[in-house]
């Protein structure tokens, strides 16, 4: 398999590991803020949507041909919460529609084709630093999602097929948990 294969099948992987946790949720529980500066699962999946396309899109002079419906250099945060008026599908339909393009800009170009990334203060990048930069943001945003999903329904895992997890039943768990708080404990408040 060739690298840039190898690459743009480890960024399917992570889209489709963030796409995964909104499975089977409602509007409410996509979109409630899970931690005190306001992650939620649906405004992860938006912020993805953003990064693909200025990076498979303006950074190779390849803009979307479409509106994504926010300034990206607006609101602070405009991109990591949803209006009550956009649905879940709306913005998962938009993230197909820039993956389509993102996937058409990795498939024309070759690995060494340049780019500018003019927020990162450099003259130049390549179609390879841009793949793997964007495979770690959303590898990162997707462990932030993973997270998210457990607080709201317990479900955890790579996929539906592949929960990469222990398979410990509930009283498995809770021993495991337990176990770990006991050895927290052990260190007191000590810093």
């Amino acid at each position: 398999m060739e690298l840039k294969d190898t690459l743009h099948r480890y960024l399917r992987l992570e889209r489709d590991a963030l796409i995964w946790k909104l499975e089977g949720l409602g509007e409410r529980e996509v979109r409630s803020p899970m931690t005190p500066t306001g992650t939620n699962l649906l405004g992860l999946v938006r912020h993805a949507t953003g990064v693909e396309a200025e990076y498979f899109g303006l950074v190779f002079g390849r803009p979307v041909p479409f509106e994504l419906g926010w300034d990206m250099d607006g609101e602070d945060n405009a991109d990591f919460w949803v209006p009550a008026e956009e649905s879940t599908q709306d913005v998962l339909d938009l993230y197909a529609r820039v993956q389509q393009h993102a996937d058409a800009t990795i498939t024309e170009l070759p690995l060494a084709a340049a780019g500018h990334v003019p927020w990162w203060g450099r003259p130049t990048t390549t179609l390879g630093e841009v793949l793997v930069h964007v495979t770690g943001d959303l590898a990162r945003h997707a462990g932030h999602a993973d997270i998210l999903r457990e607080e709201l329904d317990g479900a955890v895992g790579l996929s539906a097929r592949n929960t990469n997890m222990a398979t410990g039943d509930a009283r498995w768990w809770a021993d495991y948990r337990a176990r770990l708080q006991r050895i927290a404990d052990s260190f007191g408040n000590r810093s």
